[in-house]
């Protein structure tokens, strides 16, 4: 009997030895992944036990036992993330987890175009074949709802910037990125914002941010022209920008801006109307923001494109010489 136990215990030991050298000599084998294989994409709520079993039917491994077991060991399976891999190399079991963990997809890109509409981003990511599309036939208040803006007007709610992003970013996520790097970028501006200004919220200074990046083209003018809007605010003057009146028009307007156009009263036209808009008018990069919220000190209270090929303006203190600047840089064209 006792050496009948013995040899059970001695079979066990060997049997053990095996399996365990077997477990061993899997996960640290160096996997041949040829071109094909290279390209692997986990989907969300895979867990580690789905994850090897996929690379099982592709031909990477032949054991996803041993695979998911050295996942639930290391408790590194919990953390695999999903997304698309472009594997390098030849690695390792735990080196292949590591990579799922750390999130090493390969990453696609899109971005927000400073000075665009909500109605240009929309058409935009609509092109984006790398995003998944939601949105079609979605209304703007729908989308802002997703986004969890339930109420809040869309237009330059999202940060002008180019963002990376893995397989399987739907348009709503791409928007609630853009919207949350907006919060913070005006979050941190506005608390290191010059004493005074004539603006109450955070919000207040988007709006200004957003005729501000409509007004030039020329990032050195942004702080002047901030600072001239910022003395009409303060005088009560009314600002009588164009890019406002050109948001009010919508869809009538086909890139000419009349007299009469000034005239005719919508929300957002500064002619027939004091204060800021109602909303922005655009999309707003920082630079924009931080030169509404670190304006150039300046007496002039006019400006005047040139029209000369800089994309700069011509500032004036009185309206008497901006008349002037008028029919020097205007009227002659």
């Amino acid at each position: 009997m006792w050496r009948f136990l013995i040899f059970l215990v001695v079979v066990g030991l060997v049997a053990a030895g095996l399996v365990f050298a077997d477990y061993k000599g899997t996960i640290e084998k160096p996997l041949a992944f040829n071109d094909t294989q290279r390209s692997f994409n986990i989907k969300k709520g895979w867990s580690s036990k789905r994850v090897g079993n996929e690379l099982q039917k592709i031909g990477v491994i032949d054991k996803p036992h041993w695979f998911y077991l050295y996942a639930r060991l290391s408790e590194k399976g919990v953390g695999i993330k999903s997304g698309e891999y472009n594997i390098t190399g030849n690695p390792t079991v735990p080196e292949l987890i590591d990579v799922f963990v750390a999130g090493q997809t390969i990453q696609y890109s899109g971005n927000i175009i400073e000075g665009s509409t909500f109605k240009q981003i929309r058409a935009r990511l609509a092109q984006n074949t790398d995003l998944v599309q939601t949105m079609d036939g979605m209304s703007n208040d729908e989308i802002m709802s997703a986004i969890g803006l339930d109420g809040q007007h869309p237009e330059g709610m999202f940060f002008s910037d180019t963002y990376q992003f893995p397989k399987n970013t739907t348009d709503i996520d791409f928007l609630k990125r853009a919207n949350k790097l907006l919060q913070s970028v005006l979050e941190e501006e506005w608390e290191q914002r010059q004493e005074g200004l004539p603006l109450k919220t955070p919000y207040e200074a988007l709006v200004l941010a957003s005729i501000v990046e409509k007004e030039t083209a020329e990032p050195s003018e942004r702080p002047l022209i901030a600072g001239v809007f910022m003395s009409r605010l303060r005088i009560k003057m009314r600002l009588q920008t164009d890019p406002t009146v050109i948001y009010g028009m919508g869809d009538s307007y086909d890139g000419n801006i009349r007299r009469r156009d000034l005239r005719t009263d919508t929300p957002y036209n500064t002619y027939t109307r004091g204060g800021l808009p109602p909303t922005p008018i655009a999309m707003v990069g920082r630079e924009a923001i931080r030169a509404v919220m670190q304006p150039e000190a300046t007496s002039a209270l006019y400006f005047v494109a040139r029209h000369d090929g800089s994309g700069t303006h011509q500032f004036s203190e009185t309206i008497e010489q901006h008349n002037a600047a008028v029919r020097k840089y205007q009227l002659k064209r």
